[in-house]
């Protein structure tokens, strides 16, 4: 091919793509010919991450800038695609649909408040930061605000925020490595781990960003082919989206048939949660209403101050870039966000409506143990069946499941072919991979660039400062796995806290910094120690402390109280301090120009 690769990349992805279609036409070949499920499974993942880990080997590098900000030479398009794979982790390819599953309403706060936050991300952050010329978030209030200790606060909150993140992208990449390669899970997140570096050591933000780009292209295929095929089945057209509210009113005619009731058990051994859980809210009352806002704001402004999304807007060539990218990234995220509730009402209707074949309340109780797929999960601690009225009929309340296995049990409870099983398995692992290379780049970056690089070795040289990454990359990495190996909460839950986290310490001091010339570095630090302080603190108070959640904001919602002490302490702390020096107020005027060169230039 003539010319660059990035000149090349349509060409090149274009390929990729079609090669991977082959490889799924292949694999469904080789299930008519009778190769057994497993097999099919190990050939997925094995194929997937072995492509993810060449794009990494091929995207080495030992420049600083191609290290931290992939050159700063990405495509628009392609940092939307890059964005979007980044954005969709694990707890939205494989929880998501699984939340609205059991939960109903009250789970669409979690797509309206992520879709929304990249409105924010558009509005008040991207094409500033990129203007900025920063290499990551506490690069930029460092050198906004000045000194070592804005700098230092704002790395803490970038790992306490990340870490508790990519602990749930490990935990979904174990729990598909469990049922794909049928190892136990504690064994299944150490192989996703090992996956996720091969990705990420070698070539940093450029590796990760063609990485990603790759890892989109087969989550979105493989998300979207089981949906349209299982609407077909059902008689509500290839084009779910518009049409699954025939299934929603199906499901509601239903329930009175076959008896909703009380669990059988309160909680299974694995801790599933039963097919008829009562949704966590819905719109019943005011204060329903309120719960739903507060959660779409906590993911709103979430989204808008984690440090691996806006990392990626640093990566773009020009200030317009960067804010085409995020764009793009709202189009390649709608895909997947408006598909989820159609997927969660179509599976929930292929176990309850004796018409279809897959159905499986009211039938005996042996025949539905025997089945492969409830086996399968069964085997893997994701499935529980209990017979607690002893009648050998199974009833809807004598059934549990994880809420993670909905998407990646859809294809066997519909009866697809097992080929569409290893495609969502590898699109789930793309997924969950795309986000923790991400993750752990940003913890990783931000240690080795802004704690090493800044504070304690500003002469270290360009060589040393790479291997610090690298190493960071590992240890961080491992620990994640050994958390996640735990199983201390939720891949939503813990998706959930990072977002609050994450508002409650970052959120304003990055938005006031571009915004209001008056903040200055005492009122930075105190923003971020105060809130990050008074979130955390109300985390532990309404989760473990035995207080009761004020007017609703309970542990998912934790970051009201923290972005509201943080703006209040920041506020009040700048007034009472004296004003940034001229220079500073000026750069922050300039900042404000989406255009231009960035201020920072080759500053680094």
């Amino acid at each position: 091919m003539k010319g660059s690769f990035i000149e090349n990349l349509g060409r090149v992805y274009g390929m990729y793509t079609g090669g991977f279609l082959v490889f799924v036409l292949l694999m469904a070949l080789l299930e008519q010919m009778g190769v057994g499920a497993d097999t099919i499974g190990v050939l997925f993942v094995a194929f997937t991450i072995g492509i993810y880990a060449l794009i990494g080997y091929l995207s080495r590098t030992m420049q600083v800038d191609a290290y931290y900000v992939a050159g700063r030479e990405v495509p628009a398009v392609y940092n939307g695609m890059a964005t979007a794979a980044d954005w969709m982790s694990g707890a939205s390819f494989v929880a998501l649909a699984g939340g609205i599953y059991f939960g109903g309403y009250g789970y669409l706060g979690f797509i309206i408040g992520w879709t929304g936050g990249y409105v924010l991300v558009n509005s008040l952050m991207a094409p500033y930061l990129r203007k900025f010329g920063c290499y990551t978030v506490p690069d930029f209030i460092g050198t906004r605000y000045g000194g070592n200790l804005a700098r230092f606060c704002a790395i803490v909150v970038l790992v306490i925020t990340s870490f508790t993140y990519v602990t749930a992208q490990i935990n979904a990449s174990g729990t598909i490595a469990a049922r794909a390669l049928h190892i136990p899970f504690e064994a299944g997140v150490w192989f996703g781990l090992l996956g996720i570096l091969l990705c990420s050591m070698l070539g940093g933000m450029r590796a990760v960003t063609w990485t990603q780009v790759a890892q989109y292209i087969v989550l979105i295929i493989a998300y979207l082919v089981p949906v349209i095929w299982m609407s077909n089945k059902q008689g509500f057209g290839i084009i779910p989206h518009f049409s699954y509210g025939d299934a929603v009113a199906r499901i509601q005619e239903l329930e009175p048939m076959i008896g909703l009731g009380t669990a059988a058990i309160d909680k299974p051994p694995f801790g599933g949660v039963s097919i008829l859980k009562t949704p966590h809210f819905a719109p019943a009352g005011g204060m329903d209403s309120w719960k739903f806002v507060t959660l779409a704001a906590c993911m709103m402004m979430g989204t808008a101050s984690l440090p691996h999304i806006l990392m990626r807007y640093f990566t773009t060539p020009s200030v317009r870039d960067a804010r085409r990218s995020v764009a793009w990234s709202l189009f390649f995220i709608f895909l997947l966000y408006f598909t989820a509730p159609a997927l969660a009402t179509l599976t929930k209707l292929q176990l309850i409506d004796p018409n279809l074949a897959t159905s499986i309340i009211g039938k005996s109780f042996e025949e539905v143990a025997n089945l492969a797929w409830v086996k399968n999960w069964s085997s893997v601690e994701m499935l529980y069946l209990v017979d607690s009225n002893k009648d050998g009929i199974l009833q809807l309340n004598e059934f549990f499941m994880r809420s993670g296995i909905v998407v990646l049990a859809t294809p066997e409870i519909a009866g697809l072919p097992y080929v569409i099983s290893g495609l969502v398995a590898a699109g789930g692992m793309a997924a969950a991979m795309s986000t923790a290379d991400g993750l752990l780049l940003a913890i990783a970056n931000a240690l080795s660039h802004d704690l090493y690089y800044k504070i304690i070795d500003p002469h270290a040289e360009t060589k040393k400062r790479l291997i610090v990454a690298r190493i960071l990359l590992i240890a961080i990495g491992a620990l994640g796995a050994f958390i996640a190996s735990l199983k201390l909460t939720s891949i939503l839950g813990a998706v959930a806290w990072a977002f609050d986290f994450a508002m409650s310490g970052l959120f304003f001091p990055l938005v006031l910094g571009v915004w209001w010339k008056r903040a200055n570095r005492p009122g930075a630090i105190a923003g971020m120690v105060i809130g990050f302080a008074a979130g955390s603190a109300y985390l532990y108070a309404v989760r473990w402390g035995g207080m009761d959640p004020w007017v609703g904001i309970d542990h998912l919602r934790f970051g009201i109280i923290g972005a509201t002490a943080s703006l209040i302490a920041m506020v009040v702390v700048s007034l009472a301090t004296p004003e940034p020096d001229a220079e500073t107020q000026a750069m922050v005027d300039e900042v404000r120009v989406p255009s231009g060169e960035s201020i920072l230039g080759s500053q680094h």
